[in-house]
């Protein structure tokens, strides 16, 4: 039985087989009660092959504990580099017998043709951008263009206030010796270039208008002297170019800091006064990991005390609307949280038992990454209990993650995220990716972020993922830094298909997987994507709509549905072994 299970896995020992199916089979048990137990998204095919094959609960896994650790990692991880392999090799041979057919499937579709496969894949909205940050989502033009206009409409407006005077937008530029007229994109210097590659600390201060954190301040920031009324209005017409286009659509991420408790009411009243709100538009909190910062500058005491910042005010207004009145319908647009920073930051603090809990977290070093995301989950996870017995909407978890730093910090967003962003060190680590691949967890990535910061454009693993199946999108991070057209996510999908010789097949599919990885409400994707989207296999997919042939679909499918069999069926395999054993040593006691 067992030869014939792992009759396609040659030169692999079969303990070292079985072995590694029990360990990947008890990692997706460990995720589905995290990602359950938080009231997020997990894969229904997984979850049946889970359900139907090993009865939803680990049969006989704890033999799992005992095992040497070197056999486990050498055996485990032998065997999942194999398995990719051998999606890689087996995808290649599907397009080889099928993409003609693939192509002739789309153009039998009424009303397409190459440009509108490039752009849109559908009459409906149907590209997300699945990762971009609010502070970044112009380009450099727009920007430019925008603090020319506020110069000529705005030159008297008090727009900061330094040792107790104020200052007008007039006078800032001409303590900096400039005049609208000088202003030009160099003059800006946002782009990312050469010198930023494995520099975030140059990366961040790009953010910074010539070069001057007081203009950040005063056109991109929400919290400042003008109550965000610049940022606002830029924002504002960004929505305005996503609905002219009718096709795109982003989910912004703006940052919460835990500071204080007041940051969310603030935020909450900068979204309502200035009505940033469309229909091509949801938005994710960013939680960036900077508690060493603040606790340094005494702003906090301890860790416990930026999770109650955070997450309190959002505790009270789910239990009492009234107490938080603009909160509330901001929140009703918001659709998940993140955790920002630079990865590759040294962690000198391993998370385990013996971690101190947040009220003792009072020592200068920063908590690690696993830390954060730990404590942000479980607050959200019951949050999200809270909000699922009130009718109101609950949240998921999307980090950056595995952009650089520690391979363990995917073991982190395994556990606990429904969709990561980056997920570059995957790559690097075949066991991982293997799981990433069974979970199909949703990984927003941005080669041409990547490609100024930590990974040439040649060496973005995203094709290869999207080839062996994994769940990939492409975003754009931050069109300020790294774009130059007012349409930033086409040029993602237009130098992708270049420079990685994408098929439209290709493209429609990276479209769709970003509108199943978003947070767009149910009815929503329903009219992007069919009715019924949410059915495994052909069954989910309408090729008028998505523009991805059902050969496409049903490949996918049915390549994980084999996948999925081959290792659940390995540990059922070797527990009715067990169980025939123990019956034949019970019929021989009984003799």
């Amino acid at each position: 039985m067992f030869e014939l299970v792992f009759s396609h896995t040659p030169q692999v020992p079969f303990t070292d087989l079985l072995d590694a199916a029990k360990c990947v089979v008890k990692a997706l048990f460990i995720r589905e009660k995290y990602i359950s137990r938080s009231m997020q998204s997990f894969c229904r095919t997984t979850t049946r092959y889970l359900q139907e094959e090993l009865g939803g609960q680990p049969l006989d896994l704890n033999t799992f504990e005992e095992m040497p650790e070197s056999s486990v990692s050498a055996g485990g991880k032998s065997f999942c580099y194999r398995r990719l392999q051998y999606l890689s090799s087996k995808f290649q041979m599907h397009i080889l017998l099928n993409e003609m057919k693939e192509l002739a499937a789309q153009k039998k579709v009424p009303h397409r043709d190459f440009y509108n496969i490039r752009k849109v894949c559908c009459p409906h909205k149907y590209f997300v951008d699945t990762h971009i940050h609010a502070s970044s989502c112009m380009n450099q033009k727009h920007l430019l263009r925008f603090i020319k206009r506020a110069m000529k409409k705005y030159p008297g407006e008090i727009v900061h206030v330094e040792q107790s005077r104020g200052q007008t937008l007039l006078e800032v530029f001409e303590s900096m010796n400039l005049t609208a007229f000088d202003l030009s994109v160099d003059t800006l210097d946002m782009h990312a270039d050469r010198n930023t590659f494995h520099r975030f600390d140059k990366f961040n201060s790009k953010y910074n208008p010539i070069g001057e954190s007081i203009l950040r301040e005063i056109f991109i920031k929400t919290d400042n002297h003008v109550e965000g009324k610049y940022f606002g209005h830029i924002i504002k017409e960004v929505m305005a170019d996503l609905e002219e286009s009718k096709y795109q659509n982003v989910e912004l991420r703006l940052s919460i800091y835990g500071r204080s408790r007041d940051e969310w009411d603030k935020l909450a009243q900068w979204a309502i006064k200035h009505k940033v709100y469309s229909d091509n538009v949801r938005w994710l909190v960013q939680v960036p990991r900077l508690f060493d910062v603040y606790h340094t500058k005494k702003q906090l005491s301890n860790f416990q005390e930026m999770l109650e910042n955070i997450f309190m005010p959002l505790f009270e207004v789910t239990v009492n609307p009234s107490s938080h009145p603009q909160l509330h319908l901001f929140l009703e647009h918001v659709v998940g949280f993140d955790s920002v920073d630079d990865e590759s930051k040294p962690e000198h603090h391993i998370f385990n038992l013996d971690s101190p809990k947040p009220v003792n977290w009072t020592e200068e070093d920063n908590p690690p990454y696993s830390y954060y995301l730990y404590y942000m989950y479980a607050n959200m996870t019951v949050l999200n209990h809270l909000r699922r017995q009130r009718n109101l909407n609950s949240f998921v978890l999307r980090p950056h993650c595995g952009e650089a730093g520690p391979i363990h910090h995917l073991v982190s967003g395994f556990m606990l995220s429904e969709n990561i962003s980056h997920g570059l060190l995957l790559r690097k680590a075949p066991v991982l990716q293997y799981l990433y691949y069974l979970a199909q967890i949703g990984i927003a990535m941005s080669p041409l972020s990547n490609n100024s910061l930590f990974l040439s454009y040649h060496r973005n693993p995203l094709p290869e993922y999207l080839s062996r199946g994994l769940m990939v999108s492409l975003s754009t991070d931050d069109p300020l830094q790294f774009h130059f057209t007012k349409e930033p996510l086409m040029e993602e999908y237009s130098i992708a298909a270049q420079v990685w010789k994408l098929s439209s097949c290709d493209m429609c599919e990276l479209a769709r997987n970003s509108v199943l990885m978003s947070g767009f409400s149910h009815q929503v994707k329903s009219y992007w994507l069919g009715p019924h989207y949410l059915k495994e296999g052909q069954e989910g997919t309408d090729i008028r709509r998505t523009n991805v042939p059902d050969i496409r679909v049903a490949y996918r499918f049915e390549t994980l549905c084999e996948e999925l069999n081959l290792i659940t069926q390995a540990v059922r395999s070797e527990e009715l072994e067990t169980v025939e054993e123990q019956g034949s040593l019970c019929m021989g006691a009984g003799r």
